[in-house]
């Protein structure tokens, strides 16, 4: 049998390698239109800020050493321009020849991928405005780097963008982020997003929100300037472009295959098109959306993967179903780790779904063990205790505890489930209740009723806000009309809350408030508490919250109470300081 595989790279490359394992009588043919066909394309911004110093590392498998390994007959510079599947033959132009043969199979692989958008913009044909996608891309803007220029404009804030302001500035450039949207990052939400923002302002890159680029214009003086909408403008001598992909299905469309309404090739489980024949893997194709079905499409190189390896085991006939992707994804952003899965609660309001959501902020590890950062997550769930999604944001074990989730939503488990999760402990690793078990139990005590969340984007407007933090906190900063009582004093002092009015009950972080919220409701008060405290309520808030005068990451390390003893003795008259303060996971719940 005879297996022709259109595109390499994370799809193709899989299919080729795992079809090979499986048969060693195969025959193989891998079609590349590209000189490469395994290559690290995530480590592309990487290597341009020179984290990754050697272009040879991001050459994951040469076409030369795949041949000898797998014994593929790998042809790269050739492109695949039809498919005739009344024939099963293919049309192969050779780029480097320009000659063009005819190609018969069997059964066939698409694995096109995904290439970027192409913005219709004045002066977007400027040989100083480039996108970064292929290896040929970062040979392109890493020769204008090395020529000389000292500053670039990176226009899109999602995965690669943000990869590649943060490394550019690694190497000592000055960077300018340009993002359309209200936030970086949409596999976050706005309020976690915003964290990741202000971090690399820290970091020292100008990050420009709601700012839909119009124009690119040489510079006088040389050098490349962008202009938005607004009119504002920026100079630069490089402009690179982070905008997001569309499908590569314009050849499945040609041959009369299914897409779907954004163009994604349309497959069942088994990866197979409508012709059962043919399959497509990778970002050219819609997969199902494993929490509510339908469908979705997740360009990621983890999928990209595990679909090229299931599509192969198909092609010889071995029954293996992909069920879905929940979208698991991480990125590093300063000295912050953003890591997420599932649905935010964006898509779950365009969705129309109802949901509940809790905010934690927690350890990394116990702490009383140094070294403990702060971890930011935000859980969504229904109403039935499903998990709809969640992300979380921190300094150390992020990618840990979103992992965790992610096996959680594979598993089937709800949030009671993710309650009682065994995960391993001692004081430099965790804490005796991890923070994603903490997020469980705050979901669980939501559905039991055991605790009312207020949310700090909904704060019903007749409610009393009872702020129960020590007085040095609260002059830091709190909401507006406020009234507070230390929570030491609660029992004491509930006589002067009124029982006709619901009283909305916040700490720091949610702990303090909790406890608060359980003694008034058992003195017989309407109380809820504000879910992530007073440091979720900043996230929030459009302005910056982090003084000028005295920049501190937001992974700086705290306890209950009070600044890290990194931190301690560092501040200055008439300075005040953030104060990053998370649960103690053993005296929660």
């Amino acid at each position: 049998m005879k297996t022709i595989i259109i595109g390499g790279v994370a799809g193709g490359a899989s299919a080729a390698a795992r079809l090979r394992r499986l048969d060693e009588k195969a025959e193989i043919v891998l079609l590349e239109k590209g000189p490469h066909i395994s290559y690290a394309n995530c480590g592309l911004p990487y290597h341009l800020g020179k984290i990754i110093p050697e272009r040879s590392w991001l050459l994951v498998m040469t076409p030369e050493n795949f041949r000898k390994r797998f014994n593929v007959d790998v042809r790269v510079n050739h492109e695949v321009t039809a498919i005739d599947r009344a024939k099963k033959t293919v049309k192969v132009l050779n780029r480097q020849t320009g000659t063009e043969t005819e190609e018969r199979y069997d059964k066939l692989v698409i694995a096109t991928g995904s290439s970027p958008i192409q913005l219709k913009l004045p002066g977007i044909d400027l040989p100083e405005v480039l996108p970064l996608w292929t290896l040929e891309d970062m040979d392109r803007i890493a020769q204008k780097l090395d020529a000389g220029a000292k500053s670039v404009i990176v226009v899109g804030g999602g995965f690669v963008g943000m990869e590649l302001a943060e490394s550019l500035r690694h190497r000592g450039l000055a960077v300018t982020l340009l993002e359309m949207g209200r936030q970086l990052l949409p596999t976050m939400d706005e309020e976690m997003s915003s964290l990741l923002a202000e971090e690399l302002r820290l970091a020292g890159i100008v990050v420009e929100l709601g700012a839909t680029v119009s124009a690119f214009a040489p510079a006088d003086g040389g050098g490349m300037t962008a202009t938005v909408k607004d009119g504002r403008s920026w100079t630069a001598g490089v402009v690179a472009l982070c905008v997001g992909v569309k499908p590569n299905s314009a050849l499945a469309q040609a041959a009369g295959l299914e897409t779907g309404s954004k163009g994604h090739v349309v497959v069942d489980a088994q990866m197979r098109t409508a012709d059962p024949d043919i399959f497509a893997v990778g970002d050219v194709v819609e997969v199902v959306d494993p929490v509510f079905g339908g469908t979705t499409a997740v360009p990621l190189a983890g999928p990209a993967n595990r679909q090229g390896r299931i599509a192969a085991d198909n092609v010889l006939g071995r029954g293996r179903r992909y069920e879905g992707t929940f979208g698991a994804s991480v990125v590093k952003v300063g000295k912050l780790t953003a890591a997420s899965c599932g649905h935010t609660e964006a898509k779950l309001k365009s969705m129309g779904k109802k949901y509940q959501k809790v905010y934690l902020h927690a350890g990394s590890h116990a702490g009383y063990y140094p070294g403990a950062t702060t971890l930011h997550i935000k859980l969504l769930f229904g109403n039935d205790g499903k998990i709809y999604g969640g992300q979380v944001i921190g300094a150390e074990g992020a990618d840990k505890r979103a992992d965790v989730l992610a096996t959680a939503m594979r598993a089937g488990m709800d949030v009671r489930q993710l309650a009682e999760l065994e995960l391993c402990y001692a004081p430099p690793f965790s804490s005796a209740k991890d923070p994603i078990t903490v997020a469980g139990m705050i979901a669980t005590n939501a559905l039991d009723g055991v605790t009312t969340l207020a949310h700090a984007d909904a704060l019903p407007e007749d409610a009393l806000l009872l702020d129960v933090r020590e007085p040095a906190e609260v002059t830091q900063g709190t909401l507006k009309g406020v009234v507070n009582v230390p929570l030491h004093k609660v029992r004491s002092r509930a006589f002067e809350l009124p029982k006709d009015r619901q009283i909305v009950v916040f700490c720091q972080v949610g702990l303090r408030g909790y406890i608060a919220e359980r003694i008034l409701k058992q003195l017989g008060y309407n109380a809820a508490n504000l879910s992530g405290g007073y440091l979720t309520w900043k996230q929030f808030q459009p302005e910056k919250w982090i003084p000028s005068d005295e920049q501190i990451s937001l992974a700086t390390t705290g306890s209950e109470g009070g600044p890290s003893q990194k931190e301690k003795g560092k501040k200055k008259k008439g300075q005040f300081r953030k104060m990053v303060i998370f649960l103690n996971p053993v005296a929660a719940l």
